[in-house]
C-alpha cells in the first residue's frame, strides 16, 4: 500500500519517529539503526512496510531495502510477529541474521529481548531455505555440497567461541571475516586474532 514515505522528521522515540509528509504526520515503527539515521527537523525518506492484525494496524519503516526485506522474511516465520522482528532488526543487521542461519547460529540471537532458543532455532530452521535460495541459488552440486561443509565448519567454530564467552552475533561475525581453513582449529584461531584487535 505505502513503498515509502519522505518529509520531514518531526520526533523521534524509543523504537518510532513521526514523519510529516504534505501536512501529515505518520508514525512509524523502526528498528533502532533506522531511528539512530534519523534527525529531528532534517528531511528522511523510509522504506515502509503497511501492517493489518487483528488487534492494530501499524506502518513500519526502514532505511535500507536489507532491512525491510529481512524484516517481512522474519514476519513470514510462524509466531514471530512485527514486534519480535523490529526487536531482532534492533540488535542485528540482516547480514548478521542471514549468516546466523547460515552457520545456524542460534547463539547470534541471545541478545534480543523476548526471544528464546526454541524460537531462534525455528527462525534458522524457516530461513535457510529463502537465504540459502538467494545466496547460492545456481550453485551446482559439488559447489552446494562444499558450501555445506564450510558452513558446518563455521558453525563448529562460531560455537566454540560461544563456548569461550563471547556473544553470538560477534562470534558470527569474526568467523565470517576468516577466508576458508582445513581445520576448524585454524579457523577458531584466526577468529580469535580478529577479536583480539578491536
Amino acid at each position: 500500500m505505502y513503498y515509502h514515505i519522505r518529509g520531514l522528521v518531526t520526533e523521534i522515540g524509543a523504537d518510532r519517529a513521526v514523519i510529516d509528509a504534505c501536512g501529515v504526520g505518520y508514525e512509524l515503527i523502526c528498528p533502532r539503526p533506522t531511528l539512530a539515521a534519523l534527525t529531528v527537523g532534517k528531511e528522511a525518506k523510509l522504506l515502509t512496510h503497511f501492517n493489518i492484525a487483528q488487534d492494530a494496524v501499524a506502518l513500519y519503516g526502514f532505511k535500507t531495502e536489507d532491512e525491510r526485506t529481512m524484516f517481512r522474511k522474519l514476519i513470514g516465520v510462524t509466531r514471530i510477529g512485527p514486534k519480535v522482528a523490529i526487536q531482532t532488526l534492533s540488535v542485528l543487521s540482516p547480514e548478521d541474521i542471514s549468516l546466523a542461519v547460515l552457520t545456524d547460529n542460534v547463539a547470534a540471537f541471545d541478545g534480543v529481548p523476548g526471544l528464546g532458543r526454541k524460537t531462534a532455532a525455528r527462525i534458522i530452521l524457516e530461513l535457510k531455505e529463502k537465504v540459502d535460495r538467494t545466496s547460492s541459488a545456481s550453485a551446482s552440486k559439488p559447489d552446494k555440497a562444499k558450501a555445506q561443509a564450510g558452513a558446518n565448519m563455521r558453525h563448529e567454530a562460531i560455537e566454540a567461541l560461544v563456548a569461550l564467552g563471547y556473544d553470538g552475533a560477534a562470534a558470527g561475525r569474526a568467523v565470517a571475516a576468516v577466508e576458508d581453513c582445513e581445520r576448524v582449529e585454524d579457523m577458531i584461531m584466526k577468529a580469535l586474532r580478529s577479536l583480539g584487535n578491536k
